[in-house]
């Protein structure tokens, strides 16, 4: 694909929309509810952009499933997400770029200290509507119940407000909180591993999503998101392994 080729796919404008989900700190941040988004997905963006000859526009949103939903529904070109088959339904995805942990949460004194002892009947589940670990959990916790809350930073306050047994989510959306919510701890290892990647609508074909991929390799190889996840200071989160 010739770059005006990839311009007339991805920004036919002349700017490259991208959606940016700020419910996952690890990837994208807004510092103030007026202020711009800042983060790793937000200058990978501002590259593929770059790369096209393009400029680029943001369009932030609070919770992944509204940023899957203005891609899947066109009002942008591309975004950021977390690999999942009910999301793939509409959204074409990369090769992942990031390896993130998804881990669960109990008060001090609770009687759970393994991942493996959550899905027991009477056990109560939050987790942020719509996330990678809301989908993943769906289909995975056959006895606990699953309770939601808006977004993922809204998991522990709901968390505590109901006296629910577990919270699910990112290790450092967790951890970045918990000082605020003192006699909480996280359960050993993960119960998944989310893999972050660039998705489009699947209409945009598959040569979109080989121009997509293919960048995705690229800055993989070159260093390029090693180097952001040092600039933005991201412990935890891993560079995924070449496709």
């Amino acid at each position: 694909m010739t770059p005006a080729q990839a311009l007339a796919i991805f920004a036919p404008t002349g700017v490259l929309r991208a959606s940016i989900n700020v419910g996952n700190p690890v990837l994208a941040r807004r510092d103030s509810p007026s202020g711009a988004p800042q983060g790793v997905s937000i200058d990978i963006a501002a590259a593929f952009a770059e790369r096209l000859g393009a400029g680029v526009d943001f369009t932030v949103f609070d919770s992944a499933s509204q940023s899957v939903d203005a891609v899947a529904n066109g009002r942008a070109d591309i975004g950021f997400f977390a690999i999942d088959p009910k999301r793939g339904e509409t959204i074409a995805f990369t090769h992942p770029y990031v390896l993130i942990e998804g881990c669960y949460l109990v008060p001090e004194a609770s009687p759970i200290h393994t991942n493996d002892q959550v899905d027991r009947s009477g056990v109560r589940v939050a987790v942020g509507q719509g996330s990678a670990y809301d989908l993943f959990l769906s289909r995975e916790l056959k006895q606990a119940e699953i309770v939601r809350a808006p977004n993922p930073p809204s998991v522990i306050p709901l968390f505590i407000e109901q006296g629910l047994e577990v919270a699910a989510g990112v290790r450092q959306q967790l951890e970045a909180q918990m000082p605020d919510y003192p006699g909480l701890r996280l359960l050993p290892g993960r119960f998944m591993v989310i893999r972050q990647a660039m998705g489009l609508a699947r209409r945009r074909g598959d040569d979109a999503l080989a121009c997509l991929t293919a960048f995705v390799e690229e800055i993989k190889s070159s260093g390029l998101v090693a180097r952001l996840l040092e600039r933005h200071g991201i412990q935890g989160a891993s560079v995924a392994p070449p496709a």
